[in-house]
């Protein structure tokens, strides 16, 4: 990466393809300008005393209130700072074309992108065309609330950085638990089982996985007398999931060394003496996908896990048709007083092995930007510092009190030293994810795990997923190491990013194929000799690079 920055927007769009782009935008207040150069770095203090416009761009979820300035926690902070932002919004089943188009163009740019969820690749493309800034000096500078972040948990400091030192991004931070404990070491393939159906049918909750096929194999035989006791429409399904994303790859763990494939993006584990090795490769996988392949030949998984999209997995769920089903929160699915985790399934072994990553708990690099349209990043970068005021965060990342409709998902209660706390509403029947997607506005934050109780209480959906990694998860967490979120640079990411594309497509259709089909010796090794002819020496040896590196620091 390229320590000057190279404005180099005029030449990049023609005229014909930015006036197309300018008229797809979503624009929530219609284009605005900013007038952010007026304040000086002397005068950054909150409120200010004449208002100031900036610009940014945001995604937002789909079906929620596009202005993002009628949102009550932007109205707020505009408020208590007089900063108005004017807002490009796009919602976020449009951002991935969107954002690359606007980001190609210097007239569509706005001072930052606030939910930009940008990729390492995206980061390194975008500063060595210079059209995002390194915010560094300014996180040391005008970013108080960051910096004590930062200084009290280097590593998030050291993972925002690349080669050169340089920070291109404001992170979103998410501390819910550490190590063995965080909410992340389980990801979307979070086994639950059917405990009203297991204590109908008089079952035990199984713990291997000749256990757990008889269970779900008595689920299938006994159809109709669940269908009848718990007036279920629809066929019963003893086991649902989406293959190669809310994955069944948690009950393969045990077979082989116990390393499954819980990383399905990547398909990469670290053994205990800091080896980066390919777990779809692993003899353990081979004989995992054999199993599920029994499973799916015995009529005891769901015939449409290959080809279902979330809605089609959710719709049935809500039905009460599942008597398995993986997922981050089963209160998505179905509900939380009919099912139980699952705890890891022995085979030959018993382990679970954390997703890559998590050790440091929620981490996104690339959330939000500066662009280098902005004239006065000191006070931008100032003004989204606020983002990262302790009070702040828990509403950017979940919602806020004081709506004007029916829900809260606060309510301003006080701590025990009688300081304000924003204190979490029931829940209720709603969906966490639907409702807090009305009201957050996400974007840069950091919620840190000694903010609950001070600051904020800890979800309560959050807080049962805690207890349930604790309970059922994390005394079988045998391995050392997890790989760390490390900040490549561009060759290795270009050269990672070739790489990947194809090797990681034809993985999943091959665990498809084995788990539809099953896996002969003669279909195995030709799908090694794919794989290796794909790269992966190559593979592992960039992601081994950096895991030394980050060890030897």
């Amino acid at each position: 990466m390229k320590k000057e920055m190279k404005r180099i927007f005029a030449t990049v769009m023609t005229a014909t393809m930015v006036a197309g782009m300018m008229a797809g935008c979503g624009s929530s207040d219609g284009a605005g300008k900013s007038d952010a150069a007026k304040v000086t770095a002397e005068d950054i203090s909150f409120p200010l005393a004449d208002k100031v416009t900036i610009t940014g761009m945001i995604s937002y979820p789909s079906g929620t209130e596009e202005n993002q300035n009628n949102k009550t926690i932007f109205k707020r902070l505009e408020e208590e700072t007089n900063v108005h932002v004017d807002w490009t919004a796009i919602s976020n089943d449009q951002w991935g074309d969107k954002i690359s188009l606007n980001m190609a163009n210097k007239d569509a740019l706005t001072d930052f992108v606030f939910n930009a969820g940008f990729s390492n690749s995206d980061l390194i493309r975008y500063a060595d065309q210079g059209v995002i800034i390194p915010v560094e000096e300014y996180i040391d500078s005008n970013m108080p609330n960051l910096k004590a972040v930062f200084d009290k948990y280097p590593e998030y400091r050291a993972m925002c950085e690349d080669s050169e030192g340089h920070i291109w991004a404001l992170p979103w931070i998410e501390q819910l638990g550490s190590n063995k404990t965080a909410i992340q070491t389980v990801g979307n393939n979070f086994t639950y089982i059917n405990q009203k159906w297991l204590d109908f049918l008089g079952l035990e909750t199984p713990t291997t996985v000749d256990e757990f096929e008889q269970v779900l194999l008595a689920f299938k035989d006994h159809a109709s007398e669940l269908q009848a006791e718990f007036g279920i429409d629809g066929d019963i399904i003893p086991m649902s999931c989406i293959i190669n994303d809310n994955d069944p790859s948690l009950l393969i763990n045990g077979f082989g060394e116990g390393y499954g494939d819980n990383d399905i993006g990547q398909h990469i584990a670290v053994t205990d003496d800091k080896k980066v090795i390919f777990t779809a490769t692993q003899d353990g996988f081979k004989s995992g996908v054999e199993w599920l392949h029994k499973l799916y030949d015995e009529g005891l998984m769901d015939p449409e896990c290959f080809t279902q999209d979330w809605s089609t997995y959710v719709a049935k769920g809500k039905s009460h048709r599942y008597g398995v089903c993986f997922t981050w929160d089963v209160a998505n699915i179905d509900n939380i007083e009919d099912y139980v985790p699952l705890a890891a399934l022995e085979a030959d072994t018993r382990n679970v092995t954390p997703m890559n990553g998590s050790f440091t708990s929620g981490f996104d690099r690339g959330r939000c930007v500066v662009t280098a349209k902005c004239d006065n990043p000191a006070f931008v970068c100032a003004w989204l510092d606020l983002m990262y005021d302790p009070f702040q965060s828990p509403q950017n990342n979940w919602g806020t009190y004081g709506e004007d409709d029916e829900f809260d998902i606060f309510e301003l209660s006080t701590n025990e030293n009688g300081d304000k706390m924003l204190k979490h509403a029931p829940l209720g029947d709603a969906s966490p994810v639907e409702v807090r997607e009305a009201e957050a506005v996400g974007g840069p934050l950091a919620i840190l795990d000694e903010y609950y109780g001070v600051y904020v209480t800890c979800p309560d959906d959050a807080q049962y997923r805690l207890d349930w990694i604790k309970e059922y998860y994390t005394d079988d967490m045998h391995c050392e190491y997890v790989y760390p979120n490390v900040f490549m640079s561009a060759d290795d990411t270009e050269k990672l990013t070739g790489i990947q594309t194809d090797l990681i497509s034809y993985v999943n259709s091959s665990k498809s194929d084995f788990i539809m089909n099953g896996v002969t010796d003669e279909g195995w090794n030709e799908y090694l000799d794919k794989v290796n002819a794909y790269g992966l020496d190559e593979y592992l040896s960039i992601y081994q690079k950096y895991l030394d590196a980050f060890y030897a620091n």
